[in-house]
């Protein structure tokens, strides 16, 4: 059986509009640029042509890939979810024991993630150190800087 991907609704959305975007606007551009590249003659030595083609060849990769995650997505929406533990879709506020610095993280799925707004692969060493943990559990997780201690303070279920 293929493997399942997880992801929110938001992040299939995000991957489908990608994917209409390469479809009804970059691939057709590149199609465009390989005839404008064709006509310049010898194509042996047309930087032009061979730059358009190899374009070409990162749409076709990209595109396979997000078909592959659409086809495959477990989709799971964190607002249907009624848990006090965290898992994924969850939105965990977490205390850095060290410095009492309050970090909001929101477990998601791989091509969700956005870490400057607070999205986490659920791949990521911390998230899986809080998978299964409650507001008042200690979490370490072991950093390239070295090991961390967080707290948790509140996990929540919402619309992302």
């Amino acid at each position: 059986m293929a493997r399942r991907f997880p992801m929110t609704p938001a992040g299939l959305d995000k991957l489908r509009t990608e994917l209409k975007h390469i479809k009804e606007v970059e691939r057709p551009n590149n199609v465009l640029d390989i005839e404008t590249a064709l006509g310049h003659g010898d194509l042996r030595e047309n930087a032009e042509y061979h730059a358009a083609k190899d374009r070409q060849a990162e749409l076709a990769a990209r595109m396979a890939y997000l078909e592959g995650r659409i086809g495959h997505a477990q989709v799971i929406d964190p607002t249907t979810i009624n848990s006090s533990t965290v898992g994924f879709g969850a939105t965990v506020t977490l205390t850095d024991m060290d410095t009492d610095e309050e970090v909001v993280y929101v477990l998601v799925g791989e091509d969700e993630t956005d870490v400057k707004s607070g999205k986490i692969s659920i791949a990521a060493p911390i998230a899986r150190a809080m998978l299964g943990k409650s507001e008042g559990d200690d979490v370490s997780v072991n950093l390239p800087k070295g090991e961390r201690e967080f707290e948790v303070v509140k996990v929540e279920y919402k619309a992302i």
